[in-house]
């Protein structure tokens, strides 16, 4: 397998925390974002919206990161990255999609880029961000109040924790002020395990 995927992108490293917790062995492609490397032609090619990450497997070419953990999923069951119970998936994966669907896609470097090119100034910019992940991630904390559990959905990581960390990691960023105790230990018990630590950011070999 080879990730296309760049150290701050918090899609990349949803993939990568699912590799890991599958026990998946990949190769790594790395496209620096700032530098504008994920419009260049060969990766069109692969990716038509010139986002990241791109998962190869062989001959077959996987887009989006909520797809490509799917796909792992069902491919690599152990250790499952969503519940058995119907009811517990379509929470877990609800969640998810505050994140992956409605707080990233609007605070993404793609967006505010475009935000600075209709004249925005940059405390605007900034404030836009954080006002997208303050909100959503008040939603997520409201999503599992009545959770009594380790992770976000029981004794071990889902895909929801899978999209919690990489997004506090962005909040951290934009100078959110981080009020969500619950979210906050969930995270510290996430990158207490190899597979959450090994796929921070910083232990990226394309870390800068």
């Amino acid at each position: 397998m080879l990730l296309h995927g760049y150290f701050r992108s918090t899609a990349s490293y949803r993939v990568r925390i699912a590799l890991n917790l599958k026990g998946v062995a990949y190769s790594d492609a790395f496209h620096h974002l700032r530098r504008g490397e994920q419009n260049a032609p060969d990766y069109l090619a692969l990716n038509p919206q010139g986002l990241l990450p791109t998962l190869e497997i062989g001959d077959a070419v996987l887009t989006q990161s909520l797809a490509i953990c799917d796909y792992l999923d069902e491919v690599y069951p152990d250790p499952p990255l969503l519940p058995s119970d119907a009811l517990e998936r379509a929470y877990v994966r609800a969640f998810s999609q505050v994140i992956a669907c409605d707080i990233h896609p609007v605070q993404n470097l793609k967006i505010l880029d475009r935000l600075r090119a209709l004249g925005l100034a940059e405390d605007d910019i900034n404030c836009w961000a954080r006002t997208a992940i303050e909100d959503g991630l008040s939603a997520c904390d409201m999503l599992i109040r009545e959770k009594d559990t380790p992770f976000c959905f029981g004794n071990a990581p889902t895909l929801a924790d899978i999209c919690l960390v990489p997004q506090l990691v962005n909040a951290r960023r934009f100078g959110v002020d981080l009020k969500w105790d619950r979210l906050l230990a969930i995270e510290a018990r996430c990158l207490a395990l190899d597979a959450f630590a090994k796929a921070s950011p910083e232990q990226q070999p394309d870390a800068e």
